[in-house]
């Protein structure tokens, strides 16, 4: 258990949090995932921090599933799922000789300038965003090859969601059994190609699994009380602010 004494204080109390972020965002807080994204890269580095959070987010996709199972939209799930798959077989081959802090700061933009895109179209009153066999290619491998390199595929799920207009259970649903399969597909990949799960981020997920769990209960009775019509704006502004963190984020 040396690795405990490898950090600081401050480093154990970011980490905690980004923990119950997770828990947060897995019981259907979309969006602010980032925040975590950014505060695990901050403690462990770019590549390390991957394979901490990623049993984390294994573990949490398994309650959400529990929880939100019924609530499951498999049309739009089978839509997504192949391309996922394919965009982060992309990612596992590319992901190595990939500048980090660039890679992060151009999908940040990306996704403000989309959820921009999407605000605009709030105001218009616009129905929907295309949904046609392009766009749900490209929000596809896009998610799948972020979710490889550093967990933001949330942001473009979110999207993908928002554009179908999506009831709050019915997304939560079926981006939980989504990211629950998309887990467990790069598991052996992060564990045998990057190696970067190994018995000690193993242990250190460990000792951040009781927070991940106040998360998940604490995100659970703040979702209940969100209703449907609102629950878009939520995701869209944390989706927002969680995009703006990560491109400022040196």
């Amino acid at each position: 258990m040396d690795f405990i004494y490898a950090y600081s204080f401050v480093d154990w109390g970011l980490v905690i949090l980004g923990a119950f972020i997770i828990g947060l965002s897995k019981a259907g807080l979309k969006g602010i995932d980032m925040m975590n994204v950014t505060i695990m890269a901050l403690v462990f580095g770019g590549k390390l921090s991957t394979g901490i959070v990623l049993p984390l987010l294994c573990v949490a996709d398994i309650m959400a599933v529990i929880y939100y199972h019924r609530h499951a939209q498999w049309p739009q799930f089978w839509k997504l799922i192949p391309w996922m798959m394919a965009g982060i077989l992309v990612g596992v081959f590319t992901g190595r000789d990939l500048n980090e802090a660039v890679f992060r700061k151009l999908m940040a933009l990306i996704i403000i300038l989309t959820v921009v895109l999407m605000i605009a179209l709030e105001i218009r009153k616009t129905t929907s965003m295309p949904s046609n066999k392009l766009f749900v290619a490209g929000m596809g491998l896009t998610a799948g090859f972020t979710t490889m390199l550093g967990n933001l595929a949330g942001a473009f799920s979110n999207i993908y969601f928002l554009a179908l207009r999506m009831p709050k259970n019915d997304f939560i649903g079926t981006a939980a059994w989504v990211f629950l399969v998309i887990n467990l597909f790069k598991l052996p990949f992060q564990v045998f190609y990057w190696k970067n799960i190994n018995a000690v981020t193993l242990q250190t997920d460990l000792l951040l699994l009781p927070a991940l769990l106040a998360g998940f209960w604490a995100g659970l009775k703040i979702v209940a009380k969100i209703k449907d019509d609102s629950y878009r704006k939520v995701v869209i502004v944390l989706t927002l602010l969680g995009a703006i963190v990560i491109f400022v984020k040196r």
